[in-house]
């Protein structure tokens, strides 16, 4: 597996880029799919990470309203090898719930809309326990708003996101669970043409690097390292040393010197030197 180092969430020349309080615990785990499908080496690659065929993954199918949600992505872990896979459609049970998750050893999120998963993690109690479960360990994944909702600043798809402009403050964002902390996490990304929106959120906020994942394909984060698994690409912009231009609401944006990484299937990447 080739290695491309890529201090895409640190940067020597700036000291106040990334704080010790941003960085994740070194046994932080997660798997990050960008929609269309979870491929079998995604599967693989999470189960590996987990307890591999004693891995009980819970799933949160909160993102999405379909009656049956979620017994899809539960189905697809049991035949991946898992040994049990729990949907956990419904939070009523809150006991029941918060028991389920603090025995998991694979947290996942659906698809569909990731506000509605905050909102409903949210109004359960859920979202400080799922933080906590991560931090120690626990390897947590998604796909598709699943992805969206990895990170703090969570870009909602409720903008006027553009294709042919790049934009200030047109890219609507949320809170989200903040499990990939110095990043905003955009999905779908090459399939759907969003490198305007990520830019766009990115100048908005150039604190934090976009991390663009394609669909098929993961970012697989552990601790310090990255690792991109699948048939596409992940595509990072770092604007922290930049000088962004100041511009009102929905005029053009202007920044400039940006720094874009493009990495494919099987190569790595040390996120946190």
């Amino acid at each position: 597996m080739k290695q491309l180092v890529v201090p895409v969430l640190w940067c020597s020349s700036l000291a106040a880029c990334v704080s010790n309080e941003v960085r994740p615990a070194a046994q932080t785990r997660l798997v990050i799919v960008g929609g269309g499908g979870t491929t079998e080496a995604i599967q693989r690659r999470a189960l590996e990470l987990a307890r591999g065929a004693d891995t009980r993954v819970v799933v949160l199918p909160q993102a999405s309203e379909r009656a049956d949600r979620g017994e899809e992505s539960a189905q697809m872990w049991r035949d991946a090898g898992a040994k049990d896979a729990i949907n956990l459609s419904d939070l009523a049970d809150i006991e029941r719930t918060r028991k389920l998750l603090s025995e998991a050893d694979l947290i996942w999120f659906g698809g569909g809309d990731q506000s509605l998963l905050m909102r409903d993690l949210r109004a359960a109690g859920l979202l400080e326990l799922v933080r906590a479960r991560a931090a120690a360990g626990v390897v947590c994944g998604g796909t598709s708003a699943g992805a969206a909702v990895m990170s703090r600043v969570m870009i909602t798809g409720e903008g006027k996101d553009e294709l042919v402009r790049i934009n200030a403050n047109v890219t609507a964002t949320a809170e989200g669970l903040g499990l990939l902390e110095g990043a905003i996490v955009d999905q779908h990304f090459l399939a759907r043409q969003r490198t305007n929106r990520l830019v766009a959120a990115v100048l908005d906020h150039p604190e934090l690097v976009g991390v663009g994942i394609d669909e098929r394909t993961a970012l697989v984060v552990q601790g310090a390292r990255g690792e991109v698994v699948g048939e596409g690409q992940v595509v990072f912009f770092d604007a922290r040393g930049a000088q962004v231009e100041r511009a009102e609401d929905e005029q053009r944006a202007a920044a400039g010197p940006l720094r874009m990484h493009v990495l494919r299937g099987g190569m790595t990447c040390e996120l946190w030197p």
